[in-house]
């Protein structure tokens, strides 16, 4: 399952947020070449190879804005310094790495600046990024001191690596208030079929998955605009089809008002 977020409420943006799902039977490059084929803004994700093409400059209509996602950046560092976990294996426990702790707590610095300017306008979060960018400045050469020093075979080396070897999509964000730290607005709509799948095990067919991802996409995006879904579609479905084409726009979910309540305004 493919899935696309788009969520402006962070920046103060007025677009409506919206999830959008495609159903594949593989994770081939070629399919979000083909769900991407006319965008041309941004695209926050981890770093999947597959999308590698949509930031090349020979792109058409153009290069996507590569940014890259600090969530999962800051997880393998985690794993490394989970102080919590390692309590819990007692005598088992991995040594913790003093370097990945360290990487932890310089990468929620960066958080925890986020979550001030959360909802801010672009302009206002990109003046209180100065701070970030000094901070981001520091991590990179603090980095790539301490990968100097360690050997190929060292487990923090593997999270350095990744981080460095794509400094350029990490800090995007540096540049552009509209940008946020993370992707975790696509991890949390994927979290029902990541939970789901447990129980379902199987779509059935293509038609059933593709049929998962058109629901998927319908309940998702009214539950991101907060309005309940399932009244939603209840109350579309039966005045659809006496809705003119050209009122359509009306019932999306950003827009609706149940038909009890337009009759009481009528009234």
């Amino acid at each position: 399952i493919w899935t696309y977020v788009r969520d402006d409420r962070s920046f103060g943006g007025t677009s409506p947020p919206g999830a959008l799902y495609y159903a594949s039977r593989d994770r081939r490059q070629e399919h979000p070449e083909r769900h991407l084929r006319s965008f041309t803004c941004i695209l926050q994700a981890d770093a999947y190879g597959g999308y590698n093409p949509l930031f090349k400059m020979d792109r058409d209509p153009g290069p996507l804005t590569q940014a890259l996602c600090w969530a999962h950046a800051r997880r393998k560092f985690f794993v490394l310094a989970d102080i919590a976990t390692n309590a819990k294996r007692g005598k088992n426990a991995a040594p913790i790495s003093p370097i990945a702790l360290e990487a932890v707590k310089r990468i929620d610095a960066l958080f925890d600046i986020e979550r001030e300017i959360n909802g801010l306008s672009a302009g206002e979060r990109l003046e209180r990024r100065q701070e970030s960018r000094l901070l981001a400045t520091e991590l990179e050469a603090w980095m790539r001191a301490e990968r100097a020093r360690l050997s190929r075979s060292s487990p923090v080396a593997e999270p350095i690596d990744y981080i460095l070897k794509r400094w350029e999509g990490f800090t995007t964000f540096l540049g552009d208030g509209r940008i946020c730290l993370t992707n975790n607005a696509a991890e949390r709509a994927l979290r029902g079929f990541a939970l789901g799948r447990k129980a379902w095990l199987f779509a059935g067919s293509d038609r059933g998955a593709d049929r998962a991802a058109f629901m998927a996409t319908l309940i998702n995006t009214a539950k991101l605009n907060d309005v309940d879904p399932q009244a939603w579609l209840a109350d579309v479905l039966s005045r659809i089809a006496d809705t003119p084409i050209t009122r359509l726009e009306g019932l999306l979910p950003w827009n609706w008002r149940p038909a009890r309540a337009l009759m009481a305004s009528a009234a």
